[in-house]
């Protein structure tokens, strides 16, 4: 699994898939879907208290200072 990641740390990336989440917070409990949102990969969940793990939502994407998401591989698009 490692290695094989499509993005890094610091990759600018635009959702290319419908994800809806309700934890926005400028729309807090309301659906929100991802869609179309560009943010940066501020991590790569590899590991758990020092043990591998394969996490099902692996990019943890930085939208705004307040808003980020984990989200899949499948989902992200790179941007220039």
């Amino acid at each position: 699994m490692q290695g094989s990641e499509a993005f890094s740390v610091g990759s600018r990336v635009r959702v290319i898939a419908s994800v809806v989440v309700y934890h926005n917070p400028e729309q807090r409990n309301q659906p929100f879907d991802l869609k179309g949102l560009e943010g940066e990969v501020i991590s790569i969940l590899r590991e758990w208290q020092g043990r591998p793990v394969s996490a099902n939502f692996p990019y943890i994407v930085q939208f705004s200072p307040k808003f980020r998401a984990h989200l899949q591989e499948h989902e992200l698009e790179a941007i220039a």
